[in-house]
């Protein structure tokens, strides 16, 4: 083990954590008018950590540290997509994090729940799987809570709960997968599993996997997403149904894929997948609140993201159409996510009727966005969705096609309640700025880095749609172990 090229290889998330110290450390001394010297910090760190990562994407993959971590195409994707998407986060948060008492402490703390959702991406060991949801799990407490309202304080020990009884499942899952195989790194599991008893084996599979569903947000870790999106602030909403999915799913990915065929886990996925659409769907038809919408929406796409985790290594699209659903995924979920920030003053779905003649730029954004989250075309989840159903069929999950697709034309009911409104003008409801409160008003008017970021979010995502072939192209390399 070469430990100076192995650090070398790590230079992402050693970007991300020196941010994350950095501008905790800096927010500690500078007055509060001045912390924005903190966003910055924060957002040139996860800058150099893309710029890294797509520099590591270019290199032969390998392992580094007795293959505890792997650097290929999976965590190059992972790394990349997380990190983009927390200075999304950062960004459509300005107006609402700028000047607060906790607004370095909120930086520090994304940048460590990415760099959680980075390590998770690239695990390679069972050690390392716990580290990474525990690093992911431990700063959502916080950043739910940080809102210092009783709703905010519920969802933050809701979450937490949850998140340390799944972690206490995952831990036991890991002790018997170490037991039965003889150690925790894939690439001595793999062979282990195949003469070990196939009921321990799907006793810590399930038990690992239970954990991952808390991180990704799908069934039965699904409890605490509408809450905490409903409680917690736009930015940390935004971020917790987004980036904690990309490295738990890429993770339970890399797991199943080296577990043997001794226990029928595509079965187990698939019925995870199933319950998670169906769940979120049936969920997200009768709420009102847009963000509680959201976070029940957020739960339907892992059902839809775990359909290539099923068929992991037994379909050669799996791996690149989780891969471009992920980043299709990210892009159009911030996107919805920035419209919310753009307009805080509306809540319901009702709040935003006339919103089309009032913000035409927004509503065409949120058009964007909630269509893209169904799967219609040109978008890139249209493509990424396409991709996924197609690994599954041809993995021979036939019966997971079709739900998915019952579940797809389902979704569009609550996406249209939404979108409907908006094109149905009524004067007294169109809020003009001369009949808003002041507050209201101001509240309004300081939302433009977020109204910015929703059109450019927008863009991307129909942009993504178009070169949505070369990203499968460029995905399609396998993961090693």
């Amino acid at each position: 083990m070469n430990v100076a090229l192995d650090t070398l290889s790590l230079l992402p998330e050693v970007f991300v954590l020196g941010g994350a110290i950095v501008a905790l450390l800096a927010g500690s001394f500078l007055p509060r008018n001045r912390q924005v010297a903190t966003r910055w910090i924060a957002i040139w760190a996860l800058m150099a950590s893309v710029v890294a990562a797509a520099a590591g994407m270019m290199q032969p993959s390998t392992t580094i540290f007795e293959a505890s971590f792997a650097v290929d195409i999976g965590s190059g994707f992972g790394r990349i997509i997380i990190a983009l998407a927390t200075i999304f986060v950062i960004v459509l948060g300005i107006e609402e994090l700028s000047g607060t008492r906790r607004e370095s402490e909120t930086y520090a703390l994304l940048l460590l729940a990415a760099l959680g959702a980075m390590l998770l991406s690239g695990a390679n060991d069972l050690l390392i799987l716990v580290t990474g949801y525990l690093l992911t799990s431990i700063p959502l407490y916080a950043l739910i809570g940080m809102s210092r309202s009783p709703h905010a304080a519920e969802a933050a020990m809701k979450t937490y709960l949850l998140g340390a009884l799944l972690g206490i499942m995952m831990m036991l899952g890991v002790t018997v997968l170490f037991g039965v195989g003889g150690g925790t790194s894939y690439r001595q599991l793999g062979p282990a599993l195949l003469g070990a008893p196939a009921a321990a084996v799907a006793v810590g599979v399930v038990a690992v996997l239970g954990g991952l569903m808390f991180k990704a947000g799908g069934v039965p870790g699904h409890f605490w997403i509408p809450d905490a999106t409903q409680a917690a602030g736009t930015a940390v909403a935004a971020f917790l149904t987004t980036i904690p999915k990309v490295g738990a799913l890429i993770a339970a990915y890399r797991l199943l894929d080296i577990i043997p065929a001794s226990i029928d886990w595509p079965l187990l996925v698939g019925l995870l997948a199933a319950a998670s659409m169906t769940l979120g769907n049936l969920a997200a038809f009768w709420q009102d609140d847009v963000r509680r919408l959201l976070g029940w929406s957020t739960v339907s796409q892992v059902g839809y993201l775990l359909l290539p985790v099923a068929v992991a290594g037994r379909s050669d699209l799996a791996l690149p159409s989780l891969l471009l659903y992920l980043a299709g995924y990210a892009a159009t979920n911030l996107t919805a996510f920035a419209v919310v920030a753009a307009l805080p003053t509306r809540r319901a779905i009702t709040d935003y009727r006339g919103a089309a003649s009032s913000h035409p730029w927004l509503a065409g954004a949120l058009v964007v966005s909630l269509l893209g989250l169904v799967g219609t075309p040109p978008t890139i989840v249209f493509v990424g969705k396409l991709t996924t159903l197609a690994a599954a069929w041809d993995g021979g999950l036939v019966w997971l096609v079709v739900i998915a697709v019952i579940n797809s034309v389902a979704s569009l009911f609550y996406y249209l309640r939404w979108l409907a409104p908006m094109f149905f003008h009524t004067p007294a409801l169109s809020y003009p700025t001369a009949t808003l409160s002041p507050v209201a008003a101001a509240a309004r008017a300081r939302r433009r880095w977020a109204a910015h970021s929703a059109i450019t979010g927008a863009v991307f995502v129909l942009v993504l749609g178009v070169v949505a072939g070369g990203i499968l192209s460029i995905a399609g390399s396998p993961l090693v172990h």
